[in-house]
């Protein structure tokens, strides 16, 4: 696995890089081909806390999970832990639904370990995706109280989602 560490106003030493590289070998046994997956870790200390961030692209998911610790340490070893539940809790989705890419999990490996609770769609909703602008979406979620809102933007007509970030921001999601 290829290990890019980078950080943002923050130095990372080189023990920080031998600690994060070691526990993030750790995931290698869940892939068929490590040698083909890269790993990106950004380190971020927005106020007293570290904030680290791990996203692991692959061909048919993408592996992210972020922590907020006192401890560079201690976050890598949340973050490690995270990554472990994701891909234990897709692997029957991804073995279920027969997706091509999911060759590149090594399922024998993931079968032995324990399994999560099956999570399941408990509700289906249809809704009307009126067209609108970027303000009166975010108004709409408010209003409703969700941490989403799908809507049709009145400059594109493409289905968008507007969403409300962990820092309070929003963010968009547009369909290509």
């Amino acid at each position: 696995m290829k290990i890019s560490i980078r950080g943002s106003k923050i130095d990372i030493t080189d023990a920080m890089k031998e600690y994060a590289t070691e526990k993030l070998k750790k995931l290698e046994k869940y892939v068929e081909s490590p040698e083909d997956i890269s790993a990106t870790v950004m380190v971020k200390i927005p106020n007293h806390l570290h904030k680290v961030e791990i996203t692991i692209p692959m061909k048919s998911v993408i592996l992210r999970a972020e922590e907020e610790q006192e401890d560079f340490y201690a976050a890598i070893d949340v973050l490690i832990d995270k990554l472990e539940r994701q891909i234990r809790k897709n692997k029957t989705r991804l073995q279920t639904k027969k997706i091509k890419e999911a060759k590149e999990f090594a399922f024998d490996y993931i079968e032995s370990i324990p399994e999560e609770e099956d999570t399941k769609i408990l509700k289906r909703k249809r809704v009307e995706v009126k067209p609108m602008h970027e303000e009166e979406a975010i108004l709409q979620m408010e209003l409703l109280g969700h941490q989403f809102y799908l809507y049709k933007d009145a400059d594109t007509n493409q289905a968008t989602v507007v969403y409300k970030r962990k820092d309070g921001n929003y963010g968009i999601i547009e369909a290509e």
